[in-house]
């Protein structure tokens, strides 16, 4: 059955449906291999087929859904090349960006990450909290990328990565974010005291350390196994 979330203030039902469906997709509750069914979900989320259909061609389009011709439409299996190019271009943009931010960033982005940080910490011990962590999680970066002016990078970046955000979720189920809060408030202390030389370190502790956990967590799920492809190919 498809969860439902909270609606965002002015958002439409047609950007709402495109969230839950999305959403549903990524924490699994929509499993890789399910064929999805137009009317059900249009009956679930009180709409006509048609915007239904216009959201699976955009979830298409994000590559977290197949279309097979005369077969069906199914949600994807979590692609691990996919993944690997996601992370490739965000820890080669991301590095360059906190050097900018270093030199020079917006105060009112500085704050908003700072306040952003604050209800990731609130977040810690609250149950079921995985998808608005996860979403806070998006903002504090986007907000660094926005900061030097870079918004639109950042947007490239989100465009490519939704099976890195698949392999995400399933590894914050199995482990805490406390790794993650500590990495983002040394993120903010980097760009307060200008502490380029940091910067390397951090990246690779934050982003690409983490990618042996996933590995891990594939070799000893079956379900898991069953979910990916491309997993032989991992370096």
């Amino acid at each position: 059955m498809l969860e439902l979330f909270r609606k965002h203030e002015k958002e439409n039902a047609k950007e709402y449906a495109y969230r839950v469906i999305k959403n549903n997709i990524l924490i699994l509750n929509l499993k890789p291999g399910h064929l999805i069914n137009e009317t059900e979900l249009a009956n679930s989320l009180n709409l006509s087929r048609t915007p239904i259909r216009e959201i699976i061609m955009k979830l298409k389009a994000e590559k977290l859904i197949q279309v097979k011709p005369q077969v069906g439409t199914f949600v994807s299996p979590i692609d691990l090349n996919l993944i690997k190019e996601a992370l490739f271009m965000r820890y080669t943009l991301e590095k360059e960006v906190l050097k900018e931010a270093c030199i020079n960033f917006k105060e009112e982005n500085l704050l908003e990450m700072e306040k952003n940080l604050y209800m990731q910490k609130m977040l810690l011990n609250k149950k079921d909290a995985l998808l608005e962590f996860h979403e806070l999680d998006n903002e504090f970066h986007k907000l660094l990328f926005q900061g030097v002016n870079k918004g639109n990078v950042w947007e490239a970046i989100s465009t490519i990565s939704t099976h890195y955000k698949r392999i995400r979720i399933i590894e914050q189920k199995e482990n805490n974010n406390y790794a993650v809060v500590d990495h983002h408030e040394a993120y903010i202390d980097i760009i307060k005291n200008k502490e380029s030389n940091k910067i390397e370190e951090l990246i690779h502790k934050h982003l690409k350390s983490p990618e042996s956990k996933w590995y891990k967590i594939i070799e000893k799920n079956s379900e898991i196994q069953e979910y990916v492809i491309n997993y032989n190919s991992q370096e």
